[in-house]
């Protein structure tokens, strides 16, 4: 039977109600969030076995957050408590062309001071067979960092398949190692992987060649990067790349593309407006995408399921994508009307 596990740092998500800038009113939505527990709930909502690793701190807010993971049916019986505190990061929604602003508020937080020897992964990794972390862990921390190699290490020595999101962060990136030192290292033991092109950029230092187009996505230029990848990682079996066409905080054009070394095969392409929350539509494909490569039998297929999920994630608030699998393949099929389900 499939089981997954993930790695990461949850946090404290505290937003400002509404389209309100921070403060305007006083008062702010309190949920919780982070890019590793954000696929972990959204892979258990498609009825995968899915476990997520932590540190949490030993107080009620950490009891609180293992209350929420528990009630989505995430396994958090190997998550670690220790003194300390939770991170946290502020929310301002944008509209029209006022952006979307997050401040985080990590520093020393029971994740960024983990260290390595501290979680058992070959316990951790009993009976599992597919392990997911992002590029957010290994920013916080030079010793999260490091978690993080120690547990691809174990990976790949127990057979465990691995992907990661390569999900940049500029404003995380302050401990003395750039993304690309710290990537690129962690980026050699990785069979999947997922990013956009920025993210290819910063932390694989992976540039495509220019192509001219006639206006539109240049595919050429992601099939590029997708074939970059692959040859420097000899290691990475495909890549996924995402594609966001903003055109306001409101409206965005969603799709991607995904290479597996023989096959470049490009998803359809959804025009979403009205968006309610973009925050965790990464994590949402990176979600799709995995739980569509245990389920479908081609790339294209799960590449397009993928993307569907994260499509109604916009529609959600809060990080968590709160859908199954059967609403995700009523859009495949079509049925993207909104109408009232009677």
């Amino acid at each position: 039977m499939t089981r997954i596990v993930t790695f990461g740092e949850i946090m404290l998500r505290l937003k400002s109600p509404g389209l309100e800038r921070l403060f305007q009113s006083p008062s702010l939505e309190a949920t919780f969030g982070g890019g590793e527990a954000n696929v972990a709930v959204s892979l258990a909502q498609f009825g995968l076995d899915t476990a997520f690793v932590t540190v949490l701190p030993d107080n009620d807010i950490g009891q609180a957050c293992l209350r929420e993971l528990r009630g989505f049916g995430v396994d958090v019986s190997d998550i670690l408590h220790k003194p300390g505190r939770m991170g946290i990061y502020f929310l301002e929604t944008g509209a029209n062309q006022r952006a979307s602003k997050v401040i985080y508020d990590r520093s020393d937080s029971t994740l960024s001071m983990a260290r390595p020897g501290q979680i058992d992964w070959d316990h951790v990794f009993r009976g599992c067979s597919w392990f997911h972390f992002t590029g957010i862990t290994p920013a916080v921390s030079q010793s999260a960092a490091d978690v993080v190699l120690e547990a691809c290490q174990a990976a790949k020595r127990l057979g465990v398949h691995v992907s990661c999101d390569l999900n940049y962060r500029k404003n995380l990136w302050k401990y003395g190692k750039t993304a690309e030192e710290v990537m690129s290292v962690l980026a050699a033991h990785v069979d999947t992987v997922i990013a956009n092109e920025e993210d290819c950029q910063k932390s694989l230092g992976i540039h495509a060649t220019e192509h001219v187009t006639g206006g539109g996505l240049d595919t050429d230029r992601y099939r590029d990067i997708a074939a970059e990848v692959m040859a420097r990682y000899p290691n990475v079996k495909r890549i996924a790349i995402t594609l966001r066409e903003s055109h306001s905080a409101d409206h965005n054009d969603w799709s991607a593309c995904a290479y597996d070394g023989r096959d470049f095969v490009l998803s359809r392409k959804y025009h979403i407006t009205d968006i309610v929350d973009r925050v965790g539509g990464g994590d949402s494909f990176a979600a799709g995408l995995v739980c569509g490569l245990h389920r479908y039998d081609t790339l294209a297929e799960a590449l397009e399921f993928a993307v569907a999920a994260s499509c109604l994630k916009h529609s959600i608030h809060g990080d968590f994508n709160r859908v199954s699998t059967a609403e995700v393949e009523a859009l495949l099929k079509g049925d993207g009307s909104g109408r009232v389900q009677r």
